[in-house]
């Protein structure tokens, strides 16, 4: 009998990766999903690739009776928890909205866990928690400082709220991925990153640009004190994240209490250079322009992974290349993402 896992936000970009991918482990899924930034045609696309279809349910994490008959339904063993929102620039703009869906609605996901006696969880979290950190690279044993931005104060937030739980109640087993910036996209070019309305991060927006969505390109800052003044982050290909969840999942049934694993390559590429290796991948120009940079953002970032290594048993085996490859392969195949429209995914529930 398959154990069945319960993927908040598995329609999404990551969520949607991982739910592929536990369900090529021979997992059964369920998603809960409010297609606020995602499409349920992913979901199609997950069962052309393996063959299965996801249990697909529509809604959101803040409601409980949801939640609920969720795992009532389902016999459901732990949960990788996705749902949120994600955009540091957003949350610079809209900070309550980021803490009622990240910290509210995981509050209420935690509650309806305990509720149903369901204490194994990956949390997905973000290397944003580490602030503004004055060495590179980050360990887990880095101390968090206060964040930057809205969205990373919330993740930061989430990991506190369940050091507390696991510390009153020793039945939690859980895992808290602090991972660093997932691009690419499955090697098919069925399933990608299709984020709704003009991109916030580099690669979707750089991806857009080259299929002509969008005339050009962004680049907050040229005068970061980095190597060609642009920013430098950890970027890590998806289908490597989506694999540590994985890994993450089997090796939380012999664990107890907090875990903090850094998912990411333990290499930083700068914008500039990130672009080149794009253009390298299209053989198309990008053209681009150097802007203000934006409220929020750190000059440099990258991991230290090798404690994943030593514990989970995962190491990244996707380069930068591979990444640009899988990217353009995604965006020059659906170079209007899913283009689902609300009623074909309200569709694809209903069926």
């Amino acid at each position: 009998m398959r154990e069945t896992i319960l993927v908040t936000g598995g329609a999404g970009y990551i969520g949607s990766h991982t739910t592929l991918v536990l369900m090529l482990a021979g997992y059964e899924v369920v998603v809960l999903d409010s297609l606020c930034n995602s499409s349920a045609e992913s979901l199609h696309r997950i069962a052309t690739l393996c063959g299965r279809t996801p249990i697909f349910v529509h809604g959101d994490i803040r409601n409980a009776a949801l939640l609920d008959s969720l795992f009532a339904c389902y016999p459901i063993t732990a949960v990788l928890h996705f749902a949120g929102l994600k955009a540091v620039g957003e949350s610079v703009r809209k900070p309550l909205e980021y803490y009622a869906t990240n910290v509210g609605g995981s509050g209420e996901l935690y509650q309806a866990m305990a509720r149903a006696g369901v204490y194994r969880l990956v949390f997905s979290s973000s290397a944003t928690v580490y602030g503004d950190a004055s060495q590179m690279p980050l360990r887990e044993t880095t101390p968090t400082n206060w964040p930057t931005n809205p969205y990373g104060r919330s993740k930061l937030i989430v990991e506190e709220m369940l050091r507390d739980l696991a510390a009153c109640d020793p039945r939690w087993s859980i895992a808290l991925l602090r991972y660093f910036n997932p691009i690419g996209a499955h090697e098919s070019g069925l399933i990608g990153d299709d984020p709704n309305g003009v991109p916030s991060n580099l690669l979707p927006y750089l991806s857009q640009v080259a299929v002509g969505r969008l005339a050009e390109l962004s680049v907050f800052g040229d005068n970061y004190p980095t190597r060609d003044g642009t920013g430098v982050r950890d970027y890590i290909h998806v289908m490597d994240l989506a694999e540590g969840h994985v890994k993450t999942l089997d090796a939380l049934r012999d664990r107890r209490g907090v875990s903090v694993w850094n998912l990411g390559t333990g290499v930083g590429q700068s914008v500039l250079e990130v672009i080149a290796a794009f253009e390298r991948a299209s053989q198309r120009a990008i053209p681009y322009r150097v802007v203000a940079r934006r409220p929020g953002d750190v000059a440099e970032c990258w991991a230290d992974p090798s404690l994943s290594a030593l514990e989970l048993g995962w190491k990244a085996k996707r380069g930068l290349d591979q990444m640009m490859r899988d990217a353009w392969r995604w965006q020059s195949a659906n170079p209007n993402g899913y283009a689902c429209s609300v009623e074909a995914a309200v569709a694809v529930e209903a069926g």
